[in-house]
């Protein structure tokens, strides 16, 4: 196996053990609303860096999914699509793992945080034509 696409499959996996652990967080203590959603962020961002390694572009290690996007669609347009949703995301990544700051979670941003870090993935995975299994544990 080639030594890129080895390392790609790294990012997707840490990715994906990220969004399993939000999906089984959600399962078992969905009271954990700040945690589901900080995972979801994570996630997000592996996968995207994922994607940057993809395409051999050269990045700062940031949680700044905006940033992480600007990079992805100088070379690929149809990301642009993309930034509303993990706009959604961007304050999950630190601020919300801290006491004192007030960002309001339901159920349904908890919810829809999930289902934009399974869309981002399915898009990435799809688009680097790279076969990689993970957990059904997100699909439930």
């Amino acid at each position: 196996m080639n030594e890129q696409v080895n390392e790609i499959k790294q990012w997707v996996i840490k990715g994906d053990h990220d969004l399993g652990t939000a999906k089984i967080t959600y399962l078992h203590i969905p009271d954990y609303l700040d945690t589901i959603t900080f995972h979801c962020q994570q996630a997000v961002e592996k996968y995207l860096k994922a994607y940057l390694i993809f395409q051999s572009s050269t990045f700062r290690f940031s949680h700044d999914l905006v940033y992480l996007l600007d990079l992805i669609t100088q070379n690929d347009s149809d990301f642009e699509e993309y930034y509303d949703m993990v706009s959604e995301l961007q304050g999950y990544a630190v601020e919300i793992r801290y006491p004192n700051e007030i960002i309001y979670l339901s159920v349904e941003k908890v919810e829809k945080a999930m289902s934009i870090a399974k869309i981002v993935r399915e898009l990435v995975v799809l688009k680097m034509n790279i076969k990689i299994d993970y957990n059904d544990i997100i699909d439930q």
